[in-house]
């Protein structure tokens, strides 16, 4: 195969794409962990704010000074 002018053997081209997949596939399972941390950190801040720990603790430390 030609590419700009030069010879580019099929096993090469392969190989590139190969490694191009790998790459990409691991690239989407690290966004896709660092969706699911992002989302369970959220969930937990919501059950936090559904159970009023913050305004209980807000409350604490307005008691404390």
């Amino acid at each position: 195969m030609e590419i700009f002018g030069m010879m580019i053997p099929l096993w090469a081209i392969f190989l590139i794409g190969i490694i191009v997949v790998v790459v990409a596939w691991k690239l989407i399972k690290f966004a896709l962990k660092a969706l699911l941390v992002i989302v369970v950190f959220f969930v937990i801040l919501m059950g936090l704010d559904f159970f009023n720990v913050f305004g209980w603790f807000q409350g604490l430390l307005a008691g404390i000074v």
